[in-house]
């Protein structure tokens, strides 16, 4: 959903600040190709868009499948997720624990747990029969209601205490009732009750080199290996340089990263010391060494950062980002001791080219490709080894004091370019799920209070990525909920912008709870306008997934009956005329999905019935939605498929009581008795 003007940019593009509004409240769904606004096309989990107007600046939207839900997993995604799967040692001890209905999965993090509960559940109930649970929710006082597998993935410590042999037994009683299983993950650091333990197993990661082996054998029958290929990459799985590294490095995703590495040896016929020096790049001893080798050249440090926070960006933006930082890094260190001579006797007036200092920092220019918008060529630039980008920018944001505050003045230094908000806030966002302390999240809020949307999507990014981890689960949601409630209007958009992503498809019940908040408080009409934008484009996306299709129009209805002059009506009433005339979002403005008057009524007979009969007898919406039931009727596909005769008795059955619907009826009889009539007679 973009959150545009119909008017062009000013003259400072992106980073000019607020300007006066347009009058017309709804141009948030309207979009123009001579305003540099551009729909990408769908790429596998997600799509991208990038957005230019005067109220919100230019900013990336893209839609990222949540790993961590509160709600029903798609059957595709459990089944992706278990593409691969190795059983771990304890998988026979586990399986025997959830006889019982309750399994307690204890591990570390990074060890596979949450695969293997995927695993064990989805035998039991299948890929389409697994709901996931908030992590917060105290299980002394939660219901099964559905025989399904139910999935708590880490527990919150300060309920662990809590779990003791008395709540698990009613719990499995009321499971096996319902004919239901459930699976909870806790960190092996988190104590337990003693008398838990019937119910505890520890989980140890399979072998990595039977994960890696079997990724390899899943490439191959998706035909990214020939039978050739795949008994070479084997070969070389079980050399001593492999197996090695795999001895060092016993992680799951690690052993992925092992068999990525062969595929790419094979398929390419790249050198094995290239492949293993790209994987041990990515360690976190990798990254110390790499920063404490260049800890007295800011230049490097700059680059470094530049490439760890902006990971796949253009080398002119690399470049740039890395010019302003380099002098605060500088600044930082103070002023050389008196007497200090130049490097080598003389001033460096003209410094090393690019390539030099990429190769110096183990980085390199990845191959050109279009880019986004404006259209394009973009050269990225990337390190070298696997998640080295994650591990420096971890330790230069985590273990070296003031460094995070100049990376984030950086940041607001830096003019924007698209995608940036999506590179810097994930990364943002990764880095963090490794902080402690009160300001993890505190330092995000001068960010998700400006002017500026891509500041705030950047924001939105980074909470997407922390809110997978379970540990800040809630805390990202109490800080959500505070935000909602603050008189800031761009706090309130950052909300919005948050629910539009990994956060919302994940807990769409209270991503909706939120987007209700954040519309509660009276506002300016361009305050209104910019946040009814933020709340259009979340519920775009919330709509995407047939999870929040029922959610999104019970609150609709909800906003329908809200009283007019309120920003929840209003949002109705935009909402209700859109896909009623055409679709909601309208054509050309983003969503994964669009809603039609037409669909619903197939879809959701009885709900979309209320929200006729709401819109009939709202004046705002009154003519919009007639138009709607017009359209159906005169198509025999849509007439059939929307059961449109049961329609028109259900809207008899309450004309009696409803004027709005008893004006449609009359009308509807005028304009099919009286052909030259319709559109006239009211």
């Amino acid at each position: 959903m973009s959150t545009d003007a119909n008017t062009p940019p000013g003259p400072d593009g992106p980073d000019a600040g607020n300007q006066p509004e347009s009058a017309s409240v709804y141009r948030d769904n309207q979009q123009q190709v001579d305003q540099g606004v551009a729909v990408m096309g769908a790429v596998g989990d997600h799509f991208t868009v990038i957005n230019g107007g005067r109220f919100d600046d230019a900013a990336t939207d893209e839609i990222f499948t949540p790993r961590l839900r509160e709600g029903p997993y798609p059957a595709h995604d459990v089944q992706e997720r278990l593409r691969g799967f190795v059983e771990p040692p304890a998988y026979a001890r586990c399986r025997k624990a959830l006889d019982s209905r309750i399994l307690v999965l204890r591990a570390g993090r990074g060890t596979g747990a949450s695969t293997t509960a995927f695993a064990l559940l989805a035998e039991r109930h299948g890929a389409g029969g697994i709901t996931g649970l908030d992590t917060s929710d105290d299980l002394s006082r939660w219901r099964p209601k559905e025989p399904r597998g139910y999935l708590l993935q880490g527990l919150a410590p300060e309920l662990a205490s809590g779990l003791g042999e008395v709540v698990l037994t009613g719990l499995a009683g009321l499971l096996l009732r319902a004919n239901a299983h459930l699976v909870i993950t806790v960190r092996a650091e988190v104590p337990l009750p003693h008398d838990t333990l019937p119910w505890q197993v520890t989980h140890h990661p399979p072998l990595a080199a039977d994960v890696a082996a079997e990724r390899l054998r899943t490439m191959a029958r998706a035909g990214d290996l020939t039978e050739e290929l795949l008994a070479e990459a084997l070969g070389h799985l079980a050399s001593a340089a492999f197996t090695g590294h795999l001895h060092a490095h016993p992680l799951p995703g690690e052993a992925f990263d092992v068999a990525d590495g062969l595929r790419d040896l094979v398929t390419a016929d790249r050198p094995v010391a290239s492949v293993l020096t790209e994987l041990q790049a990515g360690s976190s001893a990798a990254a110390h060494k790499a920063l404490s080798e260049s800890r007295h050249q800011a230049d490097r440090i700059s680059l470094m950062a530049a490439i760890s926070l902006l990971d796949g960006q253009d080398r002119t933006v690399v470049e740039e980002f890395s010019a302003i930082l380099r002098p605060l890094i500088t600044e930082r260190a103070g002023p050389p001791p008196p007497g200090t001579p130049e490097p080598h006797g003389q001033r460096d007036l003209l410094g090393p080219a690019l390539g030099d200092r990429l190769e110096a920092v183990g980085a390199r220019l990845a191959p050109p490709r279009f880019g986004t918008a404006p259209l394009c060529t973009v050269q990225p630039v990337v390190f070298s080894g696997r998640h080295r980008s994650d591990a420096l920018l971890r330790c230069l944001w985590l273990e070296y004091e003031g460094m995070n505050p100049l990376l984030w003045k950086a940041l607001d230094e830096t003019p924007h370019h698209p995608g940036i908000e999506l590179a810097a806030g994930r990364a943002i966002g990764r880095a963090l799920t490794h902080a402690t302390g009160p300001s993890t999240l505190r330092q995000l809020k001068p960010f998700a209070d400006s002017e500026r949307r891509w500041r705030r999507r950047l924001v939105a990014y980074a909470l997407g990525e922390m809110v997978e981890h379970p540990p800040l689960t809630s805390a990202v949601r109490e800080q959500l909920g505070r935000w909602s409630r603050s008189a800031s209007v761009p706090l309130r958009c950052t909300v919005a912008e948050t629910c539009a992503g990994k956060y919302g498809l994940a807990r769409p019940a209270f991503a909706l709870k939120l987007l209700d908040t954040v519309l509660s408080r009276p506002d300016t009409e361009t305050e209104h306008a910019g946040l009814r934008s933020a709340v259009s484009f979340a519920l775009s996306v919330l709509v995407s997934e047939k999870a929040g299709e029922s959610l999104v129009l019970d609150r609709l209805r909800s906003w329908q009956m809200a009283e007019p002059g309120t920003q929840q009506h209003t949002m109705a009433v935009h909402i209700i005329n859109a896909m009623s005339r055409t679709t909601f979002p309208v054509a050309g403005a983003p969503g994964h999905h669009r809603l039609r008057l037409a669909d619903l009524l197939t879809d959701h007979f009885g709900r979309t019935v209320d929200l006729v009969v709401t819109g009939l007898d709202d004046p705002a919406t009154y003519e919009a939605v007639v138009a709607g039931l017009f359209l159906i009727e005169d198509d025999p596909a849509l007439r059939q498929r929307t059961s449109f005769p049961r329609l028109l008795r259900e809207l008899s059955g309450v004309a009696r009581s409803h004027r709005g619907v008893l004006r449609f009826v009359l009308r509807r009889h005028r304009a099919r008795t009286y052909p030259s009539a319709e559109g006239f007679a009211s």
